[in-house]
């Protein structure tokens, strides 16, 4: 996908009010994302991610943090200056555009690293247990 095709969608999935509002908040998710999961795992994600959204997945950050859904939220609140709601409104228009953006076995890979409570971020049901 490129990257105004990318940045529409998020912009109307997160009704921002321009394209560069919805490049910072893109950049916002998948920089706390990629603090989340194995570095290895960010590197294939950003493969399938057009640039610049891409280089902010392969920003070296060492081993992965291990937090929730919850923390999650609030990283990305920090990182826009949102509200914890609006944060998931956020995470919500970029990861669910993420979804469109990769392979099926691609998103499923990275939900399985990922605890339960995620998949809605990304516009998929949750897996039942």
């Amino acid at each position: 996908m490129r990257l105004d095709d990318f940045l529409t969608r998020v912009r109307d999935r997160g009704e921002y009010h321009s394209q560069e509002e919805a490049e910072q908040v893109s950049e916002a998710v998948l920089w706390v994302l990629a603090s989340r999961i194995v570095p290895d795992e960010a590197s294939d994600l950003a493969s399938e991610l057009p640039a610049p959204l891409d280089d902010v997945l392969r920003l070296e950050r060492g081993t992965p943090e291990s937090f929730g859904r919850e923390e999650f939220l609030r990283r990305v609140a920090q990182q826009t200056g949102a509200r914890p709601r609006t944060a998931e409104w956020d995470a919500c228009a970029v990861l669910s555009t993420v979804s469109d953006s990769v392979p099926s076995g691609r998103l499923s890979h990275l939900l399985a690293q990922l605890p339960p409570g995620w998949a809605d971020l990304f516009g998929r049901p949750e897996a039942e247990g």
